[in-house]
């Protein structure tokens, strides 16, 4: 792979782990905002004892779970996105040559 291709791939990876580290605050953010609702869903739910409660409760939970399953998404990118970085980097370091065409 050419140096500039890898220049270039090395600014569009660096470029989107900059949004996805972003996004990953705001949805831990959003994360500790739900759980919080969630907790206290619950001990309105054990409190009150109805159904209506109860509901409440489950909705603040499937909330919170499905935040969790963005952010770890968010994180799983971001995971992946830096393994690429790093093997671009050692592509460059090693002069460009690679067996991969990514």
């Amino acid at each position: 792979m050419a140096r500039s291709v890898i220049e270039r791939r090395l600014t569009e990876v660096g470029e989107r782990l900059q949004r996805l580290r972003s996004d990953l605050a705001v949805a831990e953010e959003q994360l500790a905002h739900l759980s919080a609702d969630a907790t206290d869903a619950r001990v309105r739910a054990l409190v009150s004892e109805t159904a209506q409660s109860g509901s409440a409760h489950r909705d603040a939970e499937r909330h919170a779970r499905a935040m969790e399953r963005h952010r770890d998404d968010v994180v799983a990118n971001i995971a992946r996105l830096e393994a690429i970085q790093d093997d671009l980097l050692d592509r460059m370091g090693s002069g460009g040559r690679g067996d991969r065409d990514d």
